[in-house]
């Protein structure tokens, strides 16, 4: 059992977690992530972990609630217990040496940005940041990448934060001067790490992306996270999750996104339907 050692509400729909894991904490990279399980019955999820603390042997999750199994960590709280914590998986990002380093975050998806961002600029990277979200209250980690981020540029779409728009209008504006960064990271829906990819491909600047597949087990044996990578099966569980943008079939990532859609709909009625009896 793994005890919940804070928890916070970030906005209506995204909280973050701090967990005790202690082995998790003392080998955790920057790009892995953990699956865990509330209860012995419950489903698992994977979530990638945004920040760590070696000392005090925890790290801290951040997720948003979508589903039924989100709804059900959601009502955790600080001193409970978690079933399940399995990690660190996946593979740590490593790009390099970089100079400069672009990057791009779009909703939850700046959680899973954030510790790469923490770890090029510990090592030396100069590191801007585009980040975006539908409104203000949405944008989040807003003071931790500021912190580890020379230039930090907001994008929403009503407006409410920066300017009014998706994070590609920033990218769009930035025109040329995109050829000051020596790689670019971004983490967000797939439709705009989608939209991000074409749009740095004419400056042949590197591009990676982070990969949030279903997956199930973890380790590659239950094939649900596959993923066409240059045209050769990956796995993001173990193979990810974050790859080179410019090789990912992004067609077949968001088909299969979308395939337990309406069960997990189904899922989210009958929990509600249990908490009204």
């Amino acid at each position: 059992m793994y005890l919940i050692t804070a928890k916070k509400k970030i906005n209506t729909e995204v909280e973050a977690v701090t967990i005790q894991a202690p082995y998790v904490a003392r080998n955790c990279q920057a790009g892995q992530f953990i699956i865990l399980r509330v209860d012995e019955n419950d489903a698992r999820i994977p979530l990638t972990i945004a920040d760590f603390d070696r000392e005090a042997q925890t790290i801290t999750i951040i997720y948003q609630i979508v589903g039924s199994s989100t709804q059900l960590l959601s009502e955790k709280t600080r001193g409970d217990l978690l079933a399940d914590v399995v990690g660190p998986l996946g593979q740590p990002v490593n790009i390099g040496n970089p100079r400069k380093i672009l990057g791009i975050g779009g909703g939850v998806g700046i959680a899973a940005l954030f510790p790469q961002i923490k770890k090029y600029a510990a090592d030396g990277a100069s590191v801007d940041a585009i980040l975006g979200a539908r409104s203000k209250d949405f944008v989040i980690l807003t003071a931790e990448i500021e912190a580890f981020s020379e230039n930090v540029y907001y994008n929403t779409d009503d407006g409410s934060l920066g300017g009014k728009g998706y994070v590609t209008d920033t990218l769009r504006a930035l025109g040329k001067a995109v050829h000051n960064y020596d790689h670019i990271i971004a983490i967000g829906p797939l439709p705009m790490m989608k939209a991000v990819v074409a749009m740095v491909k004419p400056y042949g600047i590197p591009v990676s992306v982070s990969l949030n597949t279903l997956m199930i087990d973890g380790t590659g044996m239950c094939g649900s996270c596959r993923v066409t990578i240059g045209g050769e099966m990956k796995f993001a569980c173990v193979d990810g999750p974050d790859f080179d943008g410019y090789l990912v079939d992004f067609g077949e990532c968001m088909n299969r996104h979308e395939m337990y859609s309406e069960e997990e709909h189904q899922c989210r009625i009958g929990l509600r339907g249990h908490h009204n009896d």
